[in-house]
């Protein structure tokens, strides 16, 4: 059965029966209606299947085999972790993420949802949000989404209501963004513990765990470097390692954090698919805090190539119809950045691939100092205009990169209809 909303969109597949898909729809059917205006436009069975490496609606272990949604389930429920990642400007994987969250629900209800979108610091505005106190605009404004987060408030609001319609707390993973940078500029040792948010120094990384970060590096980062650099490359590689496990491990942390509350609760992991696959991020942080039993779920976009559909990629992957959300104006009107607002500009946290800004040529830690020929200055400088841009328009940026300005075209594709 297929249930659509103007919100949500839900898949079920045909095989799934019983008594459990009568909660899971009941939960769904909860799910929709805690956002306001939501249509049930229709409910129809499908048993189609897509061409591609993974199915549209269809379950796959990875170098395995095609598994129900049923047993996906029933191997999720007595699991202390279940981590859920995502593309985070994907519409599609956070309707997925939220699909998940009901099934959960309906057979665990006893959850606490952990987001990395959220730095510690505003954990009690989260608490204040699941209880009801906030509007909507007085959440988001509290903790900040445009300066902590930025990518489009609405692919996520979904996952906020289904925590506070069903009062499941809501937990802050990550650590404030200064203190990212002063350990990546100062080294973990270098900064006062108690200046440390309780973060401790994270696991040695796997040799198999450098060898995936090193292209992603050399890739988002220096590209145009010349041959005689390779020594301070590696230099700089080794931070930018660091800085990807001190993600890891205060993601990990907070979730360790929780396991010992009342009824010990399934804990849900909100995250980017980068810090999931292969086990070698949170997972592998996890394990060093003696987590063992962790499960980790991605969407897998149904027409992907199968080469990197591997033995060890997750535990289980769900085929996403890559094309959903594509046609959706907001999706052009985004260039595809994390950033934090800094003395000068914009200081770029990470590019997301295949974004508008990966294509113009922005890198990580480059500082947006110029945006249409205007000095910018705070958050709307940048938001506003970037999503007023209209569909097949060139914007101008000019950039700091380390002592170099660099002045960069972002091409806004025409939508194709």
């Amino acid at each position: 059965m297929r249930l659509i909303t103007r919100d949500v969109r839900i898949l079920i597949t045909k095989n799934h029966g019983g008594d459990l898909i009568g909660a899971i729809i009941g939960a769904l059917l909860l799910a929709a209606s805690a956002f306001p205006g939501v249509v049930l436009a229709e409910i129809e069975s499908s048993n189609k299947l897509t061409q591609g490496c993974v199915p549209v609606a269809s379950w796959w272990i990875p170098g395995k085999e095609k598994i129900s949604g049923n047993e996906i389930i029933s191997r999720l429920v007595n699991k202390s972790v279940v981590l859920l990642g995502e593309m985070h400007d994907n519409s599609e994987h956070h309707r997925w993420q939220l699909q998940m969250l009901a099934a959960l629900y309906a057979v665990r209800p006893n959850m606490v949802i952990g987001f990395e979108m959220f730095p510690r610091r505003v954990q009690k505005v989260l608490d204040r949000w699941v209880i009801g106190e906030l509007s909507v605009t007085e959440f988001l404004t509290a903790v900040d989404w445009k300066n902590s987060w930025g990518i489009d408030e609405n692919l996520y609001l979904p996952l906020f209501h289904f925590a506070r319609m069903n009062r499941v707390p809501m937990l802050a993973l990550n650590i404030d963004m200064q203190l990212r940078k002063k350990i990546h500029a100062n080294g973990f040792d270098n900064v006062p513990e108690n200046e440390r948010e309780g973060l401790t120094n994270p696991a040695a990384p796997s040799d198999a765990y450098l060898n995936y970060l090193r292209p992603i590096y050399e890739e988002h980062e220096h590209k145009e470097k010349k041959q005689q650099e390779i020594s301070n490359n590696n230099l700089d590689f080794e931070r930018f390692v660091r800085g990807q496990q001190l993600w890891d491990r205060a993601m990990a942390e907070a979730l360790y954090s929780a396991l010992d509350r009342p009824g010990k609760p399934l804990l849900v992991g909100i995250m980017g698919s980068g810090h999931i696959k292969y086990g070698y991020g949170v997972p592998h942080q996890l394990r060093d805090l003696d987590v063992t039993d962790v499960a980790m779920l991605l969407p897998w976009d149904s027409t992907k190539s199968c080469e990197g559909l591997v033995a060890g990629f997750a535990d289980a992957v769900f085929g996403i119809a890559s094309s959903f959300g594509t046609t959706d104006s907001k999706s052009h009107s985004q260039l595809g950045i994390r950033f934090e607002v800094i003395d000068n500009g914009f200081y770029i946290l990470q590019v997301e691939k295949n974004s508008i800004a990966e294509k113009a040529g922005i890198q990580d830690h480059d500082t947006i100092i110029e945006i249409a020929g205007l000095a910018v200055k705070k958050t709307n400088d940048i938001v506003e205009i970037i999503r007023r841009q209209a569909p097949g328009t060139w914007l101008p940026l000019k950039v700091k990169r380390k002592n170099e300005i660099v002045v960069i075209i972002a091409k806004f594709p025409t939508i194709i209809k």
